[in-house]
């Protein structure tokens, strides 16, 4: 994407909060962040932002679901971009189960990485929530290096343990 290819957006409430999302002109996923506008342009490597609430109507009623417990996972067509390594980490991200953590280190073993190039690649995450960066934890256990906030991650964990 360049600066004068728009993504549509739209932002939705949340029981924690304001939450958008942007879509490419395909309908793919590109970002998702806790804010609005602001918080999804950190998020994007370039591209202007039009508010579209149709375009993103299929990731606000999964987003939906997923608040109220009635979805586990997401099936919508992702478009987040990131040099290689980085889309890596976001596929074993994926995997991680539903109500379940793993640590940097697992992922990095995983991956045949280190912890703190997986750290940096999760925090890069451009589609949060939807690729659950937020399942990762230190090693002992404690809810380090979330984008939006310790206390958010620790939210969405006891969402999903409900």
């Amino acid at each position: 994407m360049n600066e004068t290819t728009p993504f549509r957006y739209s932002t939705m409430k949340t029981p924690l909060g304001r939450f958008s999302v942007a879509v490419d002109r395909s309908g793919a996923l590109a970002a998702a962040a806790f804010g609005g506008a602001a918080a999804l342009r950190a998020r994007l490597r370039g591209g202007a932002l039009v508010r579209d609430t149709a375009a993103t109507s299929a990731a606000r009623r999964q987003l939906r679901q997923w608040f109220c417990g009635a979805r586990r996972a997401f099936s919508l067509r992702l478009s987040p971009a990131g040099p290689p390594f980085q889309r890596r980490v976001w596929g074993a991200l994926a995997r991680i189960p539903y109500g379940r953590t793993r640590s940097y280190g697992d992922l990095a073993r995983s991956l045949r990485s280190s912890a703190r190039a997986v750290g940096r690649a999760n925090a890069t995450n451009p589609v949060c929530l939807i690729v659950p960066c937020h399942r990762v934890i230190g090693s002992d256990g404690a809810l380090t290096g979330y984008a939006f906030g310790e206390r958010r991650k620790g939210q969405l964990l006891r969402l999903e343990r409900r």
